[in-house]
Formats: C-alpha cells, structure tokens, sequence
C-alpha cells in the first residue's frame, strides 16, 4: 500500500463535492467526452446504484467550465476550451419532486420545482401553472442570457415506478410526463445537449411518443461502460484499497478479487462490456467484508409490487432465457414481461449477444440472493428464512434429509394459505432452492446429466446431496411418488457423475401432499 488511501465517494452522487473534497474518482470523462461529440439528444438506461445521477452531475461541471474540478482528467483540456464561454445547464431529478397524490398535484410539483430553480438563478417570466409551461419558460430565459441550453434529467421515469402497482394513475402520471418531455422537442433550437436517465427503457409509444430525436445509447457497445467498473478499472483505481481490505480480511489479493468477481461483476448492458456495480464494490472495501450491500441499499418496494401483480413464482425460469434484441422497447414497464422488467431493474442481464437474439441470466451472486430474498420477504412471506436456510445447510451436509424436510415444513407452515392456491411442484422446489440460497447456500436447480435433470443439487466439501420433488396432488399416491422418484434418481444418472470423486452421496425423494400442503419422505 502506497500512503494513505483516498476516501470512497459511497453515496456522493455530487461531481463537485466529489472534487473538491478528494474523493477517489474513477475518470470517465473520456467517455462522456464521446458523448458528447457523438450524440447531443440521448437517453441512459441504468439500474439503481449505477452512477446515473454522478454522470449528469459530470456533464453539468463540463459544460459549465469547471475548470478547477478536472485537473488530470481526460477532459480538462475540454473544459478548458468551455470556460472562455460556459453553457447555461438546466439540472433536474424526478425523484426530488415535491410528493402528489394526483396528475394535478404532479403539474404543481413540475412547476414547483423549476420555479425553485428560476429563482436560485435569477430568471424572471410571467407565472406558469404546468411543469411544461415552466419549462418552456426556463430554457427560452437561459438562452436569452447565455446561449445554447443543457439540459439534464435524472430519473425521469420516477413518477412511473411510484405508481407501478396502480395502472390508473400511471397512465395519468404517464400523460402529464408525455407533455412536460415534449416540450424539449418543441425547443430543439434553443438547446445545445439533453441527456436523461431512468431505469426503464422509454417506448415510443408512451412518455417520449413526440420526443423521436433521442438517441438512445443504452445498449451501444459505444458506451457500454459510461457507469460501473470495468476490470481494469477496479484493480488499477482501486489497488490500495484491495490489498487493505485483503490484510483485513486475512487472504490474498487474488483471492479476494476472485470473491468480489463472482459477488459483484458481471453487469453488461451492450453484450459485451462487464461490469461491476459501483456501490457495492466501495462498500465491500471500505467494510472489508464479501456482503450484500445492493439489495439493502435503497427501496425495491416496485419491484415486489410487479412480483406480486404478475405472478412471477419461480426465479429459475429467468436463468438463461433467450429473448429478442428489442425484448425491452415493446411495452411500458408496468405491462412488460418479466425478462424485460428483471433487466431493466438490474436483476438480468446480457449473458450472450448473438446475431438476432440475447442470452439473459443473473449477472452475479449478489444480484441472486437479492432477488430471492425479496420473494421470501415479500411474495412467499417466510420468517426466519436466514435461519432456516443455515440449519437446512447443516443438517444436508450431515445428510440428515429427514431433519431438512422438517425444517421446511416449519417455513411451508409460515406462509399464508392463499398464497398456496394452485400451486403444484415447481412452487414448492423453488421455494427450498430459495431457503437456501437466501442463507448463502449454494444450490442448483434442474442440473443435466446425459439421461435427464435432476430437481436438487446441493454440493459440500465431502459431500453431495441430490433431491427429487414430487407432488401428491389429494395427498394420495405418495409412495407410488416416492418409489418413481427413486427409479428416476437411479435409471438417469443423477449420481454417476460423483461416482470417481471421494465424497458420500445422499439421494432422497421428498412428496409433497398437497392437501395437507407439508412434505414427506
């Protein structure tokens, strides 16, 4: 470790204050410098804790000749060239607006919150009721006084994911949105660049159906790595602080970034380009502990809403599902499939790009157990599922299956009765494979052999275990169940391929009796 280590910026979403008080800064201003050449009307669609807001926030100090601020970066020269003439920069976030309960209670926090911004820079015009009327107001009066405007919106699809869970309300959120982002198209000669961000994909069917100029450069090899941490990026900025958390963590650097890959890399948004998520990176190095810090982070509240609203029951289906390149432009969030929705929240991501069509997967451990702890919490309403999961684990490695089926009766027996309504096998399976994940527990689900798949595959050092799930319908027929789960364990091979290695192996069968809603061996 060379000298004392730079301050992380975890949660300074301020370019200025990120400078001024020495934080470490990973420089993308080369990129942004692209940006900037290339594309003047663009959107950048991001999960959450990507660095969206400290994008904008970069341009903003760009664009206004903050020279001070980018000594040594790639973009100083630049900047240096805008100080001789600053241009005037219009900053919003839709997720700092005044709280509404109404389409008209939204046009009064719209107007509400650029009447702050007119009187912060001194801008006088007759008074505007709507968000679009200020607006329009705003950009003619910077351009009056300093030219060619910018403009920046940050979280634009905010109001949206608020009302994710009432169809109503957003179509009417999505028309007052609709007449506020049009009115940069009708200012097209006043502006110099507009760049807005959001976690949703926009549809050119709703909020920007007028708004045919962006250019949106979300999924652009291009930019690709405009947000989030490449490889060599991580271990080139953030070398000190890897070798200082190893110390602490008592192993090996190569050790640790083997960790940290396999927790937190793995983003890619253009097929190509993977990256690690800012947040979580910071927080591991600063806390010196592999941890889930995204999940944790911030409010997932609509995310569990479209869950529940569309029935999604068992996260392995998601696992390496083709889809289309435009799976994500064809509807509204709140209506989109839920590979589209699991992508633009950030649980998916590129696995493969191929010619026509797009492999997704999880991108990363974290990002996993992130999702199934929201179903335990959230869609299945299991207590105590970290406990249960670690006693699952210890007794599985023992190989006591008898106490595991226990275990999971005492979770089945927590979970509200309508939640079990026409629920057959796959519920029951996942929910298991999720007990044990949701307490750091590998497990896999539908793992091939030559012959077939088997449900449950759970490995420890010395040990292997592998499950069959079966579901009595009336609760009848269990040990005809128990007995074909067997013969399937036995003529397909599940175990064979743990045959030459020196460790036991334990086969069971568990049927679940779906009257009594319980398991049995």
């Amino acid at each position: 470790m060379n000298g004392k280590l730079l301050t992380l910026p975890i949660g300074i979403q301020s370019f200025d204050r990120l400078r001024e008080e020495g934080y470490l800064y990973v420089d993308k201003t080369a990129k942004l410098l692209e940006l900037v050449r290339t594309s003047g009307r663009c959107f950048l669609s991001r999960p959450r804790r990507f660095g969206k807001s400290l994008t904008l926030s970069t341009l903003d100090a760009m664009f206004s000749g903050k020279v001070e601020l980018f000594h040594g970066l790639a973009a100083e020269e630049w900047v240096t060239e805008q100080a001789a003439r600053p241009s005037p920069v219009l900053r919003m976030d839709m997720s700092g607006i005044r709280p509404y309960s109404s389409a008209e209670e939204l046009e009064s926090s719209l107007a509400a919150g650029l009447k702050d911004f007119a009187y912060f820079h001194d801008l006088k015009f007759p008074e505007e009721k709507t968000g679009g009327g200020m607006l329009l107001q705003i950009i003619r009066g910077l351009f009056k006084a300093g030219g060619s405007v910018v403009v920046l919106i940050d979280e634009y699809d905010k109001p949206i994911l608020d009302n994710i869970g009432n169809p109503e309300m957003a179509d009417e959120v999505r028309k007052v949105l609709r007449s506020f982002y049009t009115v940069l198209k009708s200012c097209d000669e006043y502006l110099r660049f507009v760049m807005l961000t959001g976690i949703s994909k926009f549809s050119k069917t709703g909020v920007f159906s007028a708004m045919n100029n962006l250019n949106d450069i979300s999924m652009d090899q291009q930019f690709g790595d405009i947000v989030g941490y490449t490889q060599k990026e991580l271990e080139e900025n953030f070398s000190d602080w890897i070798d200082n958390a190893a110390q602490r963590m008592d192993m090996e650097r190569v050790e640790l970034l083997k960790r940290m890959k396999d927790y937190y890399d793995g983003f890619c948004f253009d097929g190509k380009a993977k990256l690690y998520n800012p947040f979580s990176v910071m927080q591991c190095l600063v806390k010196g502990d592999i941890a889930n810090y995204w999940y944790t982070s911030g409010s997932s509240s609509f995310i569990v809403t479209y869950m529940k609203d569309h029935g999604i029951q068992d996260p392995e289906e998601y696992s390496h599902i083709e889809v289309s390149t435009d799976f994500a432009d064809s509807h509204e969030i709140e209506s989109s499939t839920p590979e589209s929705f699991l992508y633009q929240s950030g649980y998916l991501t590129i696995e493969e790009k191929r010619e026509d069509t797009l492999i997704l997967d999880y991108p990363n451990y974290e990002v996993r157990k992130s999702l199934v702890r929201m179903y335990l919490d959230a869609v299945y309403h299991v207590k105590n599922y970290i406990t249960l999961g670690t006693k699952l684990w210890q007794t599985l490695s023992e190989g006591n299956v008898k106490e595991a089926v226990r275990l999971f009766n005492i979770a089945l027996a927590g979970i509200p009765s309508v939640d079990f309504a026409n629920q057959g096998e796959l519920f029951y399976r996942s929910l298991f494979l999720m007990l044990l994940r949701g307490a750091s527990i590998t497990a896999n689900g539908e793992v091939p052999t030559n012959l077939g798949r088997s449900d449950v595959l759970i490995q420890f050092p010395k040990r292997v275990v592998v499950l069959e799930f079966k579901f009595a319908k009336g609760g009848t027929g269990i040990k005809r169940l128990r007995q074909e789960g067997q013969k399937q364990i036995e003529g397909k091979g599940y175990i064979k391929p743990y045959d030459a290695e020196n460790r036991a192996v334990t086969t069971a069968v568990i049927v679940i009796n779906g009257k009594k809603r319980e398991a049995v061996l």
